[in-house]
């Protein structure tokens, strides 16, 4: 409180003259004074009364809080100011201020301070135990207690942190939520039970601590050495494949792994036989379809004990359909490292050719080609064979035609002769195709009948009295554009976008200015309403056009087996 509790408002004495210098004394007039009484200290929730002393009697009070919290009993106009202390977290000073006004009007005002301090109740901690569900645990079972039934007596009061501790135990326990309202742990590996106990102590909004103990009986195991190879996988052949041996345990948390292949014949390379976890890439199916590892766990002392895991290997998807041949990665410019992250995903890190050295092939090819040449009775030849009539793509099924070498002179020259060319006519089902066009017979090609595609097939589907099937099959007709398209190779280093090895005896570029070659696949592109053109590809760029059907180019044909 202030040295001088109250206010005193003073009015000077007035002098007043009547004239003739006669004079008169008048009375001095004091205005009013108030005090609030002593500052004084209390604690939250309880009653206060605050007395003020007033003079001159008769006049009106007005209590009200100028700082430190919020009071619901003021303004108060009472002489006696009665409240209740506020609930508090904290200890806090409210300022309050009591306004007099004298019956003449005159005011007068004084402050007091009451100390109101916080009577914080300690929280209450419980702990209980809520995993696993069957008691006792044991054994890699999951653990939790759980702090939630922890409260703070306090109205209006919480709990706001938990922390856990283990006093005593396994020093191999890992728990986890040790700052929150329950810890977990897996329960360890033991050659004798022990108990484990764990402290919690609860912290409440106001800062008060309390805390307790909860004891569990952790049992002892009857293997000291756990061996755990993982669980058996499923994978694609040439996926990387990792054996994960880590959960394996011993008492001491100490351990040493061996991995060996159980599975006889193709051996596998483990990046590491002696990690716990290892890898290895899964083998073509074809030579292996299941394997079988076995894992041994050593401890400290010499103790072992063994796990198996069995992978399943799965054909990987790579479809029916032949890869680009493509196995370098470029960046902008210039070749580069296709591992460089700069420029991933490229054609060259995906799909047949990807994998095309882990692949198991029936005959050969480069990159994820595989071809097998035949003879003209659809007999297979040894790859490296010189004469043959024509090539089964192992991939997609189909057989290919392979042309004659260039001889002679137009139309003097054989059927299937490489610089035969040929006008887009063709029937299918037994009906000519829309918008197909017939060249006039022995002019681009030897056909007596017409230079469309169709007197081509006929004649190979329809060899002459006493004469075999051509490459063992009368079904022969024109690629369809993705048939067609699969044989390329773009990552050929020749002057085709084919490999020919398998498909020799390309005619010359000269004979038509081109090597186009037709497709089934007749373009909408600018047709006015009939199909005037049809798809050719280039086997010298890879490229494809729609070219009027009238044009002239060469024809490989192609039969399902």
């Amino acid at each position: 409180m202030n040295a001088f509790k109250g206010s005193l408002v003073v009015l000077a004495l007035i002098l007043t003259g009547c004239g003739g210098g006669s004079g008169s004394d008048e009375p001095s007039q004091v205005s009013a004074s108030v005090n609030a009484g002593a500052d004084i200290q209390v604690t939250e929730k309880t009653e206060v009364t605050l007395n003020a002393q007033a003079s001159p009697a008769g006049g009106t009070f007005n209590w009200q809080v100028i700082s430190g919290a919020n009071v619901s009993e003021f303004p108060i106009t009472e002489q006696q100011a009665a409240f209740v202390a506020p609930d508090i977290k904290a200890d806090v000073n409210l300022l309050i201020q009591v306004d007099y006004v004298a019956p003449d009007g005159s005011l007068a005002s004084d402050q007091v301070t009451v100390a109101v301090k916080s009577n914080n109740q300690l929280p209450k901690p419980s702990i209980s135990q809520t995993a696993p569900e069957t008691l006792p645990a044991k054994y890699k079972d999951t653990i939790v207690l759980s702090g939630a039934g922890s409260s703070d007596p306090d109205e209006n009061g919480q709990v706001v942190a938990y922390q856990w501790q283990q006093v005593s135990g396994p020093a191999t326990i890992q728990p986890t939520g040790l700052n929150t309202a329950t810890v977990s742990f897996i329960h360890p590996l033991l050659a004798v039970s022990q108990p484990s106990i764990w402290q919690l102590t609860v912290t409440d909004d106001e800062g008060g601590q309390a805390s307790t103990q909860f004891t569990l009986g952790l049992l002892e195991n009857s293997n000291v050495v756990v061996a755990d190879a993982g669980s058996d996988q499923q994978v694609q052949e040439f996926d990387e494949v990792t054996l994960d041996g880590s959960n394996s345990d011993t008492v001491s948390g100490q351990k040493q792994c061996l991995w060996r292949q159980v599975t006889s014949g193709t051996q596998v390379a483990l990046s590491s036989t002696t990690g716990c976890s290892t890898t290895f890439n899964a083998p073509d199916q074809n030579i292996l379809s299941q394997m079988e590892f076995e894992l041994t766990v050593t401890d400290s002392q010499n103790r072992s004990a063994t796990d198996t895991v069995r992978i399943d290997i799965e054909k990987k998807p790579l479809g029916k359909l032949n890869d680009s041949g493509q196995t370098t990665c470029y960046n902008n410019t210039d070749v580069i490292t296709c591992s460089m992250t700069q420029f991933t995903a490229q054609d060259a890190q995906r799909g047949r050719d990807y994998f095309a050295t882990q692949v198991a092939k029936e005959g050969s090819g480069r990159a994820g080609f595989d071809f097998t040449k035949l003879n003209r009775f659809a007999d297979e030849l040894p790859d490296d064979a010189t004469d043959f009539a024509c090539v089964r793509d192992n991939v997609t099924g189909l057989i290919w035609e392979v042309k004659e070498a260039s001889a002679g002179t137009l139309p003097n020259t054989s059927s299937r002769n490489a610089q035969n060319s040929y006008t887009w006519y063709v029937e299918v089902d037994g009906t000519v195709a829309e918008g197909s066009v017939q060249a006039a017979a022995n002019t681009i090609c030897p056909q007596d009948n017409h230079c469309g595609i169709q007197a081509l097939i006929d004649e190979v589907n329809n060899p002459a009295v006493g004469e075999q099937s051509y490459c063992g099959g009368n079904n022969w007709r024109l690629p369809t554009y993705m048939e067609l398209l699969g044989l390329l190779d773009y990552g050929s280093t020749g002057t085709a976008v084919i490999d020919e090895a398998f498909f020799p005896n390309l005619p010359s570029a000269a004979t038509l200015g081109h090597r186009y070659f037709w497709t089934l696949q007749s373009s909408l592109d600018g047709t006015g309403g009939t199909l005037r053109r049809a798809y050719v590809i280039d086997m010298d760029t890879g490229n494809d056009f729609a070219v009027e059907k009238s044009s002239s180019a060469f024809v490989r044909l192609v039969r399902n087996p």
